[in-house]
């Protein structure tokens, strides 16, 4: 685990009539305090490459100082370099250590943090770290659409409204959440829904829970309940790949099955993205029922919004046939997230109704308790 990072801190403000910069040791230190973590991803990348194209370069230090208004959102703003990477490139093993460094600051004393990280994993970073949060500071997940030499360019913009939102003490006990474009998405419901946008990021089966505006919070709804996992700091290694391995098959028109076969002795857990509400072909009812048998396999629908339905549709391939052949229903989760809490769960030791247990709770079908077998740190004395 590469948790052994430099820290710096946002040491200095604007002065606003002369236009020099006064040290923040001259000042008193806000009391509320926030730590960014960067990762690296679009929000960093600058040219150079032989290629042409662009590339994670800029540190955090750099990423902060090229925030306008930043001392106007009244925190004490430190910095930590986590990784430096495209966020395809991030791994589970990557944000579990991010999980376990907020934990650690919020040891000594935290209102909130910040990641930044490339937008292309950001629904699943900012999932993973809501399930593996315990505390009530606020963790914001955020990034940019356009890089630094871009006219336009919105990162600046993000991390003044991430760093706002972690400030802030509305989004306590929320656990972690996306800001993006002055929107506030619980990380449960977010996804990225456009390749280019600046607006690329929405919620499309809940809409966004707030907004960052005139320098402050406005939520507009608090999410029904939150699922958060209670694993010991010894734990969060066991997220990596090689200890368990989940997959995901998305259902596609004329599906022969030989994707669902080939899954077979493979993986621990498997995730089936299937048409509309949650349905295979008929054909592959077979294939999936064995594997089911097996190891837990989760139903979720491909739609991109609404949930995996449990008790309309009766034919055989339906989500009453499947779910009565053993699969797990995912609700409001999609896809993605729903194999990401899998993953999880297998990798607590969680049997297959502590699994069920947690997608219920997750997807929205019940009301979201902790649900793994193993315990939390205790408290310090």
């Amino acid at each position: 685990m590469r948790r052994n990072v430099p820290l710096e801190e946002h040491s200095a403000v604007p002065d606003m009539i002369s236009g020099k910069e006064t040290a923040m040791a001259d000042l008193p230190l806000p009391s509320i305090r926030v730590v960014v973590f960067t990762l690296g991803g679009t929000i960093s990348m600058t040219g150079g490459g032989d290629d042409g194209g662009v590339t994670p370069s800029l540190s955090g230090r750099q990423l902060l100082d090229s925030v306008p208004g930043l001392a106007a959102a009244g925190a004490r703003v430190e910095v930590r370099d986590f990784r430096k990477v495209p966020s395809g490139s991030l791994t589970l093993d990557d944000i579990a250590a991010v999980a376990a460094a907020i934990r650690d600051e919020a040891a000594v004393g935290l209102s909130g943090a910040v990641v930044v990280q490339g937008t292309d994993t950001i629904e699943e970073s900012a999932f993973l770290l809501d399930l593996l949060h315990q505390g009530d500071e606020p963790v914001v997940v955020t990034g940019a659409m356009r890089n630094p030499s871009m006219a336009g360019a919105d990162g600046p913009a993000n991390i003044l409204a991430a760093v706002t939102a972690a400030a802030s003490p509305a989004l306590r006990g929320l656990g972690c959440v996306v800001a993006f474009a002055d929107e506030i998405h619980a990380a449960r419901y977010v996804r990225k829904t456009d390749s280019t946008s600046v607006a690329a990021f929405t919620s499309p089966s809940t809409g966004p829970i707030g907004r960052v505006a005139e320098g402050q919070v406005r939520l507009f709804s608090r999410p029904a309940s939150r699922l958060a996992l209670p694993l010991s700091s010894a734990d969060l290694p066991g997220l990596l790949p090689g200890h368990v391995r989940t997959g995901l098959v998305t259902m596609t028109l004329g599906d022969d099955g030989e994707l669902l076969r080939a899954a077979a002795g493979r993986f621990d857990g498997l995730v089936v993205a299937g048409f509309g509400a949650g349905h295979v072909p008929a054909t592959l009812v077979p294939v999936v029922a064995d594997l089911a048998k097996a190891i837990p396999v989760v139903l979720a629908a491909r739609t991109g919004a609404g949930p995996a339905l449990t008790a309309t549709y009766g034919y055989p391939g339906s989500e009453l046939d499947l779910l009565g052949r053993g699969l797990i229903g995912a609700g409001y989760l999609d896809p993605l997230k729903a194999r990401l809490l899998l993953h999880v769960m297998l990798a607590s030791g969680a049997t297959r109704d502590q699994i069920a247990d947690a997608f219920r709770a997750a997807g929205g079908h019940a009301v979201g308790r902790l649900v793994s077998s193993v315990q939390p740190d205790p408290p310090p004395r």
